[in-house]
């Protein structure tokens, strides 16, 4: 990217922070949902990414492999060079780290319905503006949740794996390019959970596993963890059940982590799992939340935020948190419609 766009893109960001407001951010070029996302600081600016998902359609063959990042040079998000990969994908993980960001894993579906979990591990070089394959995830995943330790470690926590959900904990290493298996959770293996790593915790909540019953297929959890990364060993984790989060929504909940204030932001999300159309395992359709909720790993607590998010939405798979404020990018609004809108989150 142009060194001007990246200047451009850190005075909005900072100028809002420092009169306390929020910056505005246009829609997506398209509506999409389940698109993998993440912010990322290069050459101390920050740039917002969306990668993948489902189009306004809702059909196999309008899940894309789009990528783009938001240019303030003309106010408008720009197409990057799609994703690698021979079809586009749902269920992706993306997230920044050293100056570029990672997507992984995920999974995509074929014309009779079909769904194949992928290996894949792409980096995205904003610098260059070049794509790269990392080392495949040794079991994969999809519906994962992600994040990153100093800088280097990146977490996936437990996901779907091609026929059931798995308890796996799969550390790569992004200096030297190796996967490592880390403590498993030891909760039920869920998929569409949410949350974020923050200095050394894990926090994440709810998702949705397989029913023993037969019949919806699956079902939600409301299972919240913490987990504490040894700093000694990054393979070791310490797990602590947690109590219920504030809020109904167990499934594709937006989540994000602040480092400067160490808390993990909530929003959004459904009270029950579903397909890619949005339409539940129980048959009926999900609808979003308006809950925004807090875990402050300072205090050990939830709390509420706001219960009456104006434009609720689902089927996220991360919460953007820049100096500028905390934002969704595409999701499903009301009635299952697939949005192109980026809608700001506040904090209080």
């Amino acid at each position: 990217m142009k060194k001007l766009n990246l200047f451009l893109l850190a005075l909005v960001l900072c100028a809002a922070a420092a009169v306390g407001g929020e910056v505005t951010i246009p829609p997506l070029p398209a509506p999409v949902s389940n698109n993998a996302v993440a912010s990322v600081k290069v050459r101390r600016h920050t740039l917002l990414f969306s990668f993948m998902g489902i189009g306004a359609k809702k059909t196999w063959d309008s899940i894309t492999n789009a990528a783009y990042v938001y240019n303030p040079d003309d106010g408008k998000w720009d197409d990057l060079r799609p994703v690698p990969g021979p079809a586009g994908r749902l269920g992706a993980s993306a997230i920044g780290a050293r100056e570029q960001v990672f997507v992984v894993g995920g999974y995509t579906v074929d014309g009779q319905g079909g769904e194949t979990t992928v290996p894949d591990v792409s980096v995205y070089e904003p610098i260059t503006r070049h794509w790269y394959r990392g080392a495949d995830i040794p079991v994969p995943v999809d519906d994962s949740m992600v994040g990153v330790y100093r800088d280097r470690y990146l977490y996936l926590v437990s996901g779907w794996s091609r026929t059931d959900a798995v308890a796996n904990v799969q550390v790569y290493d992004m200096e030297k390019n190796k996967w490592a298996q880390a403590t498993p959770i030891p909760g039920r293996p869920v998929f569409g959970h949410a949350g974020a790593l923050v200095d050394d915790t894990i926090v994440y909540v709810d998702g949705a596993y397989k029913n023993p019953a037969g019949k919806p297929f699956y079902i939600a959890s409301d299972e919240c963890w913490m987990g504490k990364i040894d700093k000694k060993d990054f393979t070791k984790i310490t797990w602590t059940k947690l109590p219920e989060h504030p809020g109904d929504a167990h499934y594709r909940i937006a989540a994000g982590g602040s480092e400067k204030d160490r808390k993990i932001y909530f929003t959004g999300g459904s009270d029950r799992p579903y397909s890619m159309t949005g339409t539940g395992y129980d048959g009926n359709p999900a609808e979003p939340s308006a809950v925004t909720f807090v875990f402050d790993l300072k205090s050990g607590q939830w709390d509420t935020i706001s219960d009456d998010v104006g434009d609720p939405t689902m089927d996220h798979r991360g919460l953007l948190i820049t100096p500028g404020g905390m934002f969704t990018v595409g999701g499903m609004e009301k009635g299952q419609q697939v949005t192109a809108k980026v809608v700001a989150i506040r904090r209080k």
